[in-house]
């Protein structure tokens, strides 16, 4: 299988997508989504880690080391793929009470799950569940300046094949489904 859509996220974050550390997501939508919101352009993704906008103080203690501040529009030369993901769930949620009891599921301080609450207040948050899957080998790609810009997805220039890494999943599929069923109840009650 071939796969070109990529879903940019902070770098830190796609590294604990790729560990198992989390499967959770959260958005609003990037400032060239299309009419300011965000929507799943494909349900199969690569998982393209960004840099810039990366705080360390906006994430819990133990993901901090793995963030080194940039310039604004700093971008590497090349980026390395480690990680494409199904999204098996997009949950919609504009609770505060709701997006606090989620803080066991995600990396992010919980100040910044509730600023992305309250970011386009008239909108709801986004919570996207991924089923992650390691690629056999890290992948490094050139830099192109159309994968710049403040937005959630970006098409590859070449695809990327997902064969032989099927099997290679982040996190054990008991795991998985605990976390999708706590989340679900989380946001259902």
């Amino acid at each position: 299988m071939l796969i070109q859509t990529a879903l940019k996220e902070w770098s830190v974050a796609v590294e604990a997508l790729a560990n198992g550390e989390t499967s959770l997501l959260l958005r609003k939508g990037g400032i060239k989504e299309s009419q300011g919101k965000f929507s799943a352009q494909s349900e199969t993704v690569v998982l393209f880690p960004t840099f810039e906008h990366q705080k360390v103080e906006l994430l819990k203690s133990e993901y901090r080391e793995g963030v080194a501040p940039v310039e604004p529009g700093w971008h590497p030369e090349t980026i390395t793929l480690k990680a494409w993901a199904n999204i098996t769930h997009i949950f919609l949620t504009k609770a505060a009470d709701k997006v606090a009891s989620l803080a066991d599921f995600h990396i992010w301080q919980p100040q910044l799950a509730q600023e992305r609450l309250k970011w386009k207040a008239s909108q709801p948050l986004y919570v996207l569940m991924l089923r992650v899957y390691r690629l056999p080998a890290p992948v490094t790609i050139p830099w192109q300046a159309d994968y710049g810009g403040c937005r959630s997805w970006i098409s590859l220039e070449t695809p990327l094949s997902l064969s032989d890494s099927a099997d290679l999943t982040a996190m054990s599929d008991e795991a998985y489904g605990q976390q999708v069923s706590a989340i679900a109840q989380i946001l259902s009650e």
